[in-house]
Formats: C-alpha cells, structure tokens, sequence
C-alpha cells in the first residue's frame, strides 16, 4: 500500500494554535525586549555614553530575547501563511513574506550592532568613545532600526491587512486596524519612539483572536477551525 501522503497542517499541531501561539511568544518578547531598551536608553543617547555602565545588564537582557522571538516571528509568518492555503495570493503572500524577512533581518543587524558595542564597552570603555566606534555605532542602529526595520514592518501590515480583507479570514474591524498600525509605522516613528510596540501588539491582537475563534469552534462543533 502507498505510504499516505500528509500535510503538516493536517497533523496534531493545529495551525490556528501554532500561528496564535507563536504570535503570542513573540508579541510578549519583543515589547518586553522594546521596553527594557527604551527605559534603559535615555533620550539623545548619541550625544551621551555615561550611561551604559549603569544600564549595560539590563541592554544584554534585551538583546538577549530578540533572537528568540525572531524566532517565534518566522513560525508566525509560516504558519499564517500555511492557513492562508489555496486562498493565498501569490503578490501580496511575496510583499508579507518578502517585508517580514526584511524585518527580521533589520531587527538582527541593530541588535548585532548593539551587541558588539556594549560587548567591547564592557572590555574597555574607553576604546569604545574615544574611537569614535560608540557614536557610529548608534547612528547605524537608528538608521537600521527606525529608518528601515520600522518601515518594514509596516509594509508587513499593509500586506497582510490586504490579505485579511481579500480573503476575509479575518474580521473588517481587524483589517482596518492592521491598515492603521501600518500608517503608524510608516510615518510615526519619528515622532515617538514608543511606536515600535504597535506592530508586536498588532500580532498579539491577531493571535488572540485566532485563538478566541479557535476555541469557539471547537466548542460549537468539538473540531477546531483547521478541522
């Protein structure tokens, strides 16, 4: 008999639960992440380098997370994907995926950057501000980060609110807020840099309401949404 031939999505990981699952893993690292590093870095930080030695533990935890809820976020992109199915549109699914890399990829490069400033700081704090390493070093994270990371993500969201709207596997009210968050990103930025949560807590929101409507299947009919 020929071996049965049996797709992921049809296995004992659900995606709806992997998708929200994720989601929610990398929502919760990357605002815990974002939080530590915008309370731990005082504001005009490029013109200031007395306060790393009091904040560098706090930093290194920061940094720490990113890897994982990296991570978390391909599984995210992955599995959204994988949902989409049949339904899934071959120009904006290359806009989601090709943003969300790119995203990823921007987060890494700042957080590498990060990592090897406070790294060499920890060593000789000297070598670091007297080489003039410090200040190009957080010229290039801001560039990376807010410049393009930000961006990123936020065509990330206006692929993905295009998604929920033509494939209406998502509410109206949650496309327009995923359209929202994208305008956000896009022009917001600057004017607070706070800003960075809305996208990891957009994801929180998706995840959960996968997770709500998961869970009200699989009460009404005693089979979750992927069946």
């Amino acid at each position: 008999m020929a071996r049965e031939n049996i797709h992921l999505s049809q296995r004992p990981l659900r995606t709806p639960w992997a998708a929200a699952i994720a989601g929610i893993l990398f929502a919760v690292l990357q605002i815990a992440s974002t939080a530590m590093m915008q309370i731990s870095v005082p504001e005009g930080s490029i013109l200031q380098n007395d306060w790393m030695r009091e904040q560098s533990d706090w930093i290194g935890l920061s940094l720490g997370l990113i890897p994982f809820a990296g991570i978390a976020f391909l599984w995210f992109i992955g599995v959204v994907r994988d949902r989409m199915g049949h339904m899934e549109d071959q120009f904006f699914s290359t806009l989601f995926f090709g943003s969300g890399l790119l995203y990823l990829a921007m987060t890494f490069a700042t957080a590498a950057i990060a990592g090897v400033i406070l790294v060499v700081y920890r060593y000789d704090p000297d070598l670091v501000i007297n080489s003039g390493f410090y200040y190009f070093g957080q010229a290039m994270i801001y560039k990376f980060n807010n410049v393009y990371g930000i961006r990123m993500a936020g065509m990330f969201l206006t692929a993905l609110g295009t998604i929920w709207v033509r494939t209406k596997l998502m509410p109206r009210w949650v496309a327009l807020l995923t359209f929202l968050g994208a305008l956000v990103l896009l022009i917001g930025i600057d004017i607070n840099p706070w800003t960075t949560v809305v996208f990891p807590g957009l994801v929180l929101l998706i995840s959960a309401y996968i997770l709500v409507l998961n869970y009200g299947s699989r009460g009404r009919d005693g089979v979750s949404l992927d069946g």
